[in-house]
């Protein structure tokens, strides 16, 4: 085996996903296994989703690989850490790659992983798996796009890779090489319906400072329509889900491929009810009507706030007045409209987060989720409030979810705002739609004072930066 690809999501260890119960394959691994195996190489994949640690541990000692490949992400560190020291012990080399390890590169390598892979990893790997074969770790600085330790002990970042320009080159992702029924089977008993995950473009051109770009660039870059629609019938014709997650970091962001992709499917008898990601400003009369038409039963959007103010903060080149309208717009064609909210941005006040409940008021989407903005190492808003920036935990025991900003509200203001918003906007939902019992109502009455309270309470108390610390515990720089 040249490569052991794993990822470090492990379900059954989190209570929350738990509740939730909607995995999808690890389709970024899946695409890396299908690349080196036509490049050549030999290539096991370790799918943690429904396994253990204990799994990874028998099975790297057991195959003894001589490279394992691990994605990591900020919600999967502290499993990735316990795999790093799991697969050296079994005398693997370990590559790490991902969102989070680029940022992050001396921390993870000094914790045992032997490079990180900065970018794409297809054309990274297809390079370094005959280097290291050959040549162990010397004379790496050739190998672009990667990060390691020299000899001093010295961080090094080799240039940037360039990304790759035609993802309809590649092939399609390795789910033969996982069990994916079993992913359909938990989405059956849960909900009622199966679902697949399908990916058609790496890469998000769009300037929102709170987001990551360490993976794919500010790039955009799709697979052909037809590519796209033939990997859809192979996926029918293998797997016959109920449902597609288009997991597109912002679908139809590019309405001539979406009319030509609708064509496609059309063309192959296709037609699966799907959800995806998308923006207000690609939405139109036309791309919605196809949308609809195509099968897509709910589409996400990222409101983030009903603040232009904020928005305006955040880079995030909409306009709240848009974002209703295409709400509405949405549901008229009958696509369930789910939003993305996000509270606590930098400068964020009181008077904004009423913006915000009252926007989600009058757009009344069907479906909302909400978020407490924290700053994610690498981004515009890291880079904005660094100085201010601070934990009480060390790097292996904390992710950048953990990491807190001075002058900022607590997060129990926003434990007390998030409970007003969502009793606030369901008190609303039920008086446009009925369907709330008398005990409902009281308790969402009851909830929006708690929150109202509260938020009263503690709207005079900010994050303090850590003066004095615990061992082993230090203030980001």
């Amino acid at each position: 085996m040249d490569i052991l690809l794993a990822h470090a999501y492990y379900l059954y260890d989190d209570p929350h996903e738990q509740q939730v119960m909607k995995p999808y394959a690890p389709l970024g691994i899946l695409y890396l296994s299908s690349y080196l195996k036509r490049e050549g190489f030999s290539v096991g994949v370790f799918d943690s989703t429904f396994a253990s640690l204990d799994d990874f541990a028998e099975l790297v000692q057991r195959e003894r690989p001589s490279v394992v490949g691990l994605y990591v992400n900020l919600m999967t560190k502290f499993n990735a850490l316990k795999m790093i020291a799991l697969a050296k012990a079994a005398g693997a080399r370990v590559i790490l790659g991902g969102p989070e390890p680029p940022y992050y590169a001396g921390d993870y390598l000094e914790r045992g992983a032997d490079l990180v892979v900065r970018g794409e990893g297809e054309l990274a790997l297809a390079e370094l798996l005959p280097h290291l074969a050959r040549h162990g770790m010397a004379n790496l600085e050739s190998i672009t796009g990667i990060a390691y330790l020299d000899g001093d002990g010295r961080l090094v970042e080799t240039a940037p890779r360039p990304l790759m320009p035609d993802l309809s080159a590649n092939p399609h992702p390795d789910r033969e090489a996982i069990d994916i029924a079993q992913y359909m089977q938990v989405w059956k008993t849960h909900h009622g319906q199966s679902s697949v995950s399908a990916i058609h473009a790496r890469g998000c051109p769009y300037t929102c400072t709170w987001c990551s770009h360490s993976v794919y660039g500010n790039t955009h870059r799709r697979r052909t329509p037809e590519d796209a629609a033939d990997e859809l019938l192979w996926i029918k014709e293998r797997y016959n889900p109920d449902l597609i997650w288009y997991a597109d970091d912002v679908f139809a962001i590019n309405s001539r491929w979406l009319y030509a992709y609708a064509d496609a499917l059309k063309a192959r008898g296709v037609r699966i009810p799907f959800e995806c990601i998308s923006r207000a400003d690609r939405l139109n009369e036309q791309v919605v009507t196809t949308l609809a038409e195509m099968g897509c039963f709910r589409l996400w959007n990222g409101s983030e706030s009903g603040s232009q103010r904020v928005l305006d903060a955040m880079q995030r080149k909409v306009q709240v007045d848009d974002v209703r309208e295409k709400t509405h717009l949405l549901k008229r064609h009958g696509i369930q409209a789910g939003m993305f909210i996000m509270l606590g941005y930098d400068g964020e006040e009181v008077e904004d987060i009423t913006a915000t409940v009252e926007h989600l008021k009058k757009c009344d989407p069907d479906v909302f989720l909400t978020t407490v903005a924290y700053p994610i190492k690498g981004t515009p808003y890291y880079a904005k409030v660094e100085a201010d920036i601070f934990s009480e935990r060390a790097f292996d025991t904390r992710s950048d979810r953990d990491l807190q900003v001075a002058g900022r509200y607590t997060r129990r203001f926003y434990s007390f705002a998030t409970r007003w918003m969502v009793s606030e906007v369901a008190l609303n939902r039920a008086r446009l739609h009925g369907g709330a019992s008398p005990l409902r109502r009281a308790k969402l009455l009851a909830n929006i004072a708690i929150g109202r309270a509260g938020m009263a309470l503690t709207q005079g108390q900010r994050q303090k930066k850590a003066t004095a610390l615990a061992p082993n515990v230090a203030i980001i720089e």
